[in-house]
């Protein structure tokens, strides 16, 4: 029953791999608990049951975080079941997921980013270029690493200078980029094809055609951070994050940027909002000569 509510979430709801993978994990976690790694009953499960569950992960330090998807994970099973498999009782529905703290975001300041895109390469080393101009469409279009290593090279269209992604719940949209970005592609594209023999299917491929995958994509992205930035993390969504943050404390429309980032609530995207607002509270306590006198 598991494998098949997975098979429905793969194809009928548009989940992407990532969460399609997440659930079976999390789902295969609660049958090695309850079952002892078979499928156990589902009409004979209990609330206690699944509480149990979730007060042993709870014991053993899971994060918040983990436990709040695996109480969805759950409660997304037993929805399906009861609406495919007639099952009676929902226990789940009384789960309440785990709250999580909400940190800002992590981002790059704009000079380092600079510092990052500006560093001198070899154009004709395909490797050295493939990274900047991974680094460069990241930070440029904001669009998420799963859109970058599923991104085809016909969506690609520099005479219009326009690219179309497909984002989450399978959505597509078309983010614009500069003339800057325009060259880089071409230059890309020229050594690219140079090197694996023929126009690949996908944009940002390996030497043999073969597509970008996330833990390449990821190993790219630090290596080319590491060292130039203060930013703890150094993964592509670093990027994306810095992209909004960056877009919004130039003046760029908050509605503008949720549409860049196919952000599909408006909510998601505000919380940028607050990174620009905390930038400009470290700029008047810095500047204002008001700010900095002591009280007393």
């Amino acid at each position: 029953m598991i494998d098949e509510f997975l098979k429905y979430l793969e194809s009928e709801t548009g989940a992407s791999a990532h969460t399609v993978r997440a659930y079976g994990s999390d789902l295969r976690l609660w049958c090695d608990f309850a079952a002892g790694g078979d499928e156990p009953d589902l009409a004979s499960v209990t609330l206690d049951d699944l509480r149990a569950w979730i007060a042993s992960m709870a014991a053993g330090g899971v994060a918040a975080r983990s436990l709040r998807r695996r109480v969805q994970s759950l409660r997304a099973l037993y929805a399906w079941a009861m609406r495919r498999k007639g099952l009676a009782v929902n226990p789940a529905a009384e789960l309440t997921p785990a709250r999580i703290p909400h940190p800002l975001p992590s981002f790059i300041r704009p000079d380092e980013t600079a510092t990052v895109l500006d560093a001198g390469f070899d154009p004709d080393d395909f490797e050295a270029m493939r990274a900047h101009m991974v680094m460069l469409l990241l930070y440029a279009t904001g669009m998420r690493a799963s859109e970058l290593t599923g991104l085809r090279d016909a969506d690609v269209d520099t005479t219009r200078r326009e690219l179309k992604v497909l984002g989450k719940r399978n959505k597509e949209r078309i983010i614009p980029f500069a003339e800057e970005v325009k060259q880089t592609i071409e230059q890309y594209r020229a050594v690219r094809d140079r090197i694996v023999g023929f126009t690949p299917e996908y944009f940002a491929v390996r030497p043999s055609g073969e597509p970008l995958y996330y833990g390449l994509l990821n190993r790219i992205v630090h290596s080319q951070l590491d060292g130039s930035v203060h930013s703890a993390k150094r993964s592509p969504h670093v990027l994306r994050h810095s992209f909004a943050t960056d877009m919004l404390n130039n003046g760029a429309d908050l509605n503008a940027v949720q549409r860049l980032l196919g952000h599909a609530s408006l909510a998601t995207t505000q919380v940028y909002t607050h990174l620009s607002y905390r930038d400009l509270q470290n700029n008047y306590q810095l500047a204002h000569p008001r700010a900095q006198r002591k009280g007393g």
